[in-house]
């Protein structure tokens, strides 16, 4: 069940494409951010569908719970394999967003964003004025997704055995392999890491879009965690 998926965080569709022609004929898992979709739309997801890539849609929605719901059936129509939105925005929310999702698409898996990996402790206590862990924090937001009944969380490769223990998936930005900088990412693993650590996704972005060989990057990184 295992996948790596590649952070297209590209500003268009030339730029992606550029990249993708760099793989050859294989056809990896794709992660299409804010700025790509923002930029390209939802044609974009159906031509990537069509040409045969999986595709986890990484928009983060965070609203009303009926602004969230009805925005899930229409995302539902696109047949990604991954959608997400932010756990921060209760367990109503998710709820909600399931039962959009699924009124659309009965397949597409839906994941919550616990904290992002740019996020430092320091900052969950002096910015967001949350007292708990680091752990806790992120622990309470996988109990409360799973309590609305979604697949999984989006979280560091470090939280990975939490939502293993709580039998969700989880899907982990924030890999580098030990060569790379961490750049602004601070809760970070090596793809090998992340498998021990029980991944059941990890995104990879930079270590494999800004390699020297684009193609051995992601080979390489295929071999490391599956």
């Amino acid at each position: 069940m295992r996948d790596v998926i590649i952070a297209c965080d590209f500003k268009d569709k030339e730029e992606l494409y550029t990249f993708l022609n760099k793989l050859g004929t294989h056809r990896p898992y794709l992660k299409v951010g804010m700025e790509l979709f923002y930029s390209e739309g939802p044609e974009l997801i159906k031509e990537l569908k069509e040409k045969g890539f999986k595709i986890f849609l990484d928009l983060k929605l965070h609203d009303i719970p009926t602004t969230v719901s009805k925005t899930m059936s229409v995302i539902g129509t696109l047949n990604v394999d991954i959608v997400n939105l932010h756990a921060a925005g209760g367990i109503k929310m998710m709820r909600e967003a399931l039962i959009g999702l699924r009124k659309t698409n009965q397949e597409t898996k839906i994941v919550a964003v616990t904290q992002l990996t740019s996020t430092t402790d320091e900052a969950l206590k002096t910015e967001l004025l949350i007292d708990h862990s680091m752990e806790d924090t992120i622990r309470q937001y996988a109990i409360n997704t799973r309590s609305a009944g979604l697949d999984g969380v989006v979280c560091s490769p470090l939280e990975a055995p939490i939502m293993k223990e709580l039998g969700l998936i989880s899907v982990t930005p924030g890999i580098r392999f030990k060569s790379n900088n961490t750049d602004d990412q601070v809760r970070v693993t090596t793809p090998l890491l992340a498998k021990e650590l029980g991944s059941t996704y990890i995104v990879v972005g930079r270590s494999i879009t800004k390699a020297e060989n684009v193609l051995a990057a992601y080979i390489k990184c295929i071999k490391e965690f599956i």
